[in-house]
């Protein structure tokens, strides 16, 4: 067991940091519980409690049926003496279909990014924003003509409500000041905006409820150039299931605007920063995507 007495407050808040990206919530209950002893016993109820239970009831119809009338009006006497509470309304879940369809509504109706950040804060037909304390929007240079996507918000992004920040965000822009970029040269965004919770991938479901938001994102900015980081981000547009390292390092047209639209936007996937701080030894790679995207750029 962690003792904190004896921790200064930079190995407190770090302590705390790791729980929060965990997607622990409670630390301590008012007493102890001994959950090894409660499994126990509720083992023993459901195998022992139940099938006895069974047996009186059983017995009990056969021969005495004459009684089940009066105990029945004995029990709606009681009913009408103390009336049960009534049950707090459940909170009714949109169909995904149906989120799928104002996702796209509220989407295409934004003119501008403030509104389309706007018609998003507004959105509550995606369950991810439920347990995320901010949406994380776009950060950087709207007008830029790059765009940098990423997968899902950490918890740095989580706090701040900025993408790529912390660790993530100090790797990235040790990354872009390679090529000569810096947050302020590129639109900073990811395809999810709101943390699942634990860190866990977002479902099926989930990505098509998102779906609208960035490829509105994308249509409003009207970038010239996307940086793809990450499986989850280079599945998103490419399609298949396929790892990063045999995604990355290959131009490829996104379509912008649906089946209509027709437009498209090179593409460039890359590792992400996480990986690079997982595996110091992908920087080579990396650093071969970067410097084909930048010449990609300047041509």
């Amino acid at each position: 067991m962690i003792s904190t007495d004896t921790m200064s407050p930079a190995e407190l808040a770090a302590l705390l940091h790791f729980h929060a990206e965990a997607g622990v919530e409670w630390l301590l209950e008012e007493e102890p519980v001994d959950r090894f002893a409660e499994f126990a016993q509720a083992k023993a109820s459901r195998g022992n409690g139940a099938p006895q239970a069974m047996q009186k009831t059983h017995s009990s119809e056969q021969n005495d049926a004459s009684r089940a009338p009066v105990a029945r009006e004995s029990g709606n006497r009681t009913a009408s003496r103390a009336p049960a509470a009534p049950a707090a309304a459940p909170q009714m879940a949109i169909p995904d279909e149906q989120a799928i369809a104002e996702a796209r509504f509220a989407a295409d109706s934004a003119r501008s990014l403030p509104e389309l950040k706007s018609a998003m804060e507004a959105f509550s037909g995606c369950n991810l924003r439920n347990s995320a304390r901010n949406m994380v929007f776009a950060d950087g240079n709207p007008s830029a003509g790059i765009m940098v996507i990423g997968p899902v918000p950490n918890g740095d992004d989580d706090r701040e409500g900025v993408p790529f920040s912390g660790k993530q965000g100090q790797m990235l822009e040790r990354m872009l000041a390679a090529i000569g970029l810096d947050r302020s040269s590129v639109l900073l965004t990811n395809v999810i905006p709101w943390r699942p919770p634990g860190n866990r991938p977002p479902s099926s479901r989930e990505t098509d409820i998102c779906r609208p938001f960035i490829e509105r994102q994308i249509m409003l900015a009207e970038p010239r150039h996307l940086l793809v980081l990450g499986n989850f981000a280079a599945r998103f547009f490419f399609g298949g299931n396929e790892m990063i390292h045999h995604m990355r390092g290959e131009w490829r047209d996104i379509p912008v605007g649906g089946p209509a639209g027709g437009a498209t936007v090179p593409a460039l996937a890359t590792l992400h920063p996480q990986d690079l701080i997982s595996a110091p030894a992908s920087k080579r790679l990396a650093w071969q995507d970067l410097l084909a995207f930048r010449a990609r750029i300047r041509g």
